[in-house]
């Protein structure tokens, strides 16, 4: 039945169909990630990047009310033209989004659903959404962190986004069994930031031996999906004490103007962009292709074994 909802690029059915390495990609990050034309350059150049290291990219949105895998340069153009007017769709979502025949730029939660429909493992982003800071009043926690405990796809991230209250979303990651791998790194990054003051679960330094993880982890039918943790080049890194300096005023801004709900982390990383003079958008950037990167390598590795 999922297949009447369900459209897969000819490029990504092919390298399914033959166990070839493929990304997937969500597309919020191009909607409401990144202004316009850097959102399109960027998707283009995280594409390239999954290339360029041995795999297919499978760039993830609902368009017309089809879940698509593998999204056409007019399709990317689109969605990054139209901006914030493509509806921010989660899991809950996306029933609405497909009756109504709408398109929709996928979060990590339903990039990962529409991921696992495809058969498709190993999945590239930015950051996880996480426990809100102040959510002991407000209860405001992503629909990332469920989907992460019951869906089988591994997320290469660097870190959670840092305008989150970082101890707690690891403390939730691990009442639901998901375990948060660092690679190369003993420390939980911080999105813009390598360090966070926080312990991943643990150091793992080779792209063999997460394949192997990831295929004990599914054969063994232990459900969810993994956080690979993998920290933003040390060059393009914007301090901790900066970054938390420019969260914390735009967190007032959005308090001061009731922005809450799905609206609230686009809303923080374009202030923050602001308040950062640009340097928070040029690390969000660079991280993102470092995890194209990776998530590339481990697809090949992935597929070599699986």
């Amino acid at each position: 039945m999922i297949q009447k909802y369900l459209e897969i690029s000819e490029e990504v059915k092919n390298a399914l169909q033959n166990n070839l390495p493929v990304v997937a990609l969500e597309s919020t990050i191009i909607s409401h990630g990144m202004p316009y034309p850097k959102n399109v350059e960027t998707a283009l150049t995280v594409e390239k990047t999954v290339r360029e290291n041995g795999a297919i990219p499978a760039t993830i949105a609902i368009i017309n009310g089809k879940l698509k895998v593998g999204l056409s340069k007019f399709e990317i153009e689109l969605l990054g033209k139209e901006g914030q007017n493509v509806h921010k769709v989660s899991r809950r979502d996306i029933p609405y989004i497909i009756a109504k025949k709408m398109n929709g730029a996928t979060t990590v939660a339903s990039t990962m659903i529409i991921a696992e429909q495809a058969g498709i493992k190993i999945f590239a982003t930015g950051g996880i959404g996480g426990v809100h800071r102040g959510a002991a009043e407000t209860m405001d926690i992503s629909a990332d962190l469920q989907e992460l405990a019951k869906t089988n796809v591994a997320v290469v991230c660097a870190g959670a986004k840092s305008i989150l209250d970082l101890k707690l979303t690891l403390e939730y990651l691990e009442t639901f069994g998901v375990p948060v791998f660092g690679f190369g790194t003993e420390e939980f990054p911080a999105f813009f930031s390598r360090k966070s003051g926080l312990k991943v679960d643990c150091q793992i330094d080779s792209v063999e031996e997460l394949a192997e993880i990831l295929k004990a982890k599914w054969q063994m039918n232990l459900k969810g999906g993994v956080v690979i943790a993998n920290p933003i080049p040390e060059k393009f890194e914007v301090e901790y004490s900066e970054i938390n300096q420019a969260i914390e005023k735009a967190i007032l801004e959005a308090e001061r103007l009731n922005i809450q709900g799905k609206e609230i982390t686009p809303f923080l990383l374009s202030k923050i962009e602001k308040l950062t003079k640009g340097k928070s958008l040029a690390a969000n950037i660079q991280l993102v292709l470092n995890n194209a990167k990776l998530a590339a390598q481990l697809a090949v590795e992935y597929s070599k074994i699986k």
